[in-house]
């Protein structure tokens, strides 16, 4: 089976799950960290080389505050628990995205994780925090443009957020929501879309799989016809 190389995730369902249970939606933030963890060594097992996750839209700064407020608490305890295990399992930790809206404390601990699994190669996480499309191509063009440079597709690739790694292969997105919320719009113009009815606290190893059989069946043209696909493939 073909496995995706890179696999982006909108996490989504976490206020819904804990709703549907009667309990704050913190709460199903909580275990949506969870579903996190499961995920990420799901796809290191799997042999998924980059996994991109959005945790914090640059749009979710509107929700109510108690929520935003507990969700920056979430993100601190995160950090002091998750990283040094996922380092000792060899993951990567990338925060992607604009980072001048939360405090020095975030950032601190945003460059702390980075620095300590920076050599790491079994899997790469990007965790999207405070993170927009639209911001992600204007920040890009605004650094080429003060280079001096002329924009093209080419300079843009190589100023975007994810700059160090490849393009998704794979989106997938949980909760029954049939959009991408802003989410990686240049760097998923080519990938694979799956949506998920299951609400992210509940995406478990079967689901995963499940996504990725999916992605094994679809043909990847890029812009090709079917039969130059399947000649490429019968010469190598």
């Amino acid at each position: 089976m073909t496995i995706p190389h890179h696999v982006a995730i909108v996490m989504d369902g976490n206020g819904r799950w804990a709703r549907q249970r009667y309990l704050p939606r913190v709460a199903g933030h909580r275990q949506g960290v969870e579903a996190l963890r499961r995920c990420v060594r799901a796809c290191a097992d799997r042999g998924i080389k980059v996994l991109t996750v959005f945790a914090f839209s640059s749009e979710n700064w509107n929700r109510p505050q108690e929520e935003v407020s507990g969700l920056m608490d979430l993100l601190i305890t995160a950090l002091s628990g998750e990283v040094k295990p996922m380092h000792e399992s060899g993951v990567r930790i990338c925060f992607v995205g604009d980072r001048s809206r939360v405090s020095e404390k975030v950032r601190a601990g945003f460059a702390k994780a980075e620095q300590l699994t920076l050599t790491n190669q079994k899997i790469t996480l990007n965790v999207c925090f405070n993170y927009g499309g639209r911001w992600d191509i204007a920040q890009a063009a605004q650094r080429v443009a003060a280079r001096g440079q002329v924009i093209t597709e080419d300079a843009l690739n190589q100023e975007v957020a994810t700059a160090h790694v490849s393009d998704p292969d794979l989106l997938i997105r949980t909760g029954g929501e049939f959009r991408i919320s802003n989410f990686l719009l240049w760097q998923c113009a080519y990938s694979e879309l799956y949506f998920s009815e299951k609400l992210w606290p509940d995406f478990d190893e079967a689901a995963l799989d499940t996504a990725l059989l999916a992605f094994a069946q679809r043909e990847r043209r890029f812009g090709k016809t079917s039969e130059q696909v399947s000649n490429v493939a019968v010469a190598a």
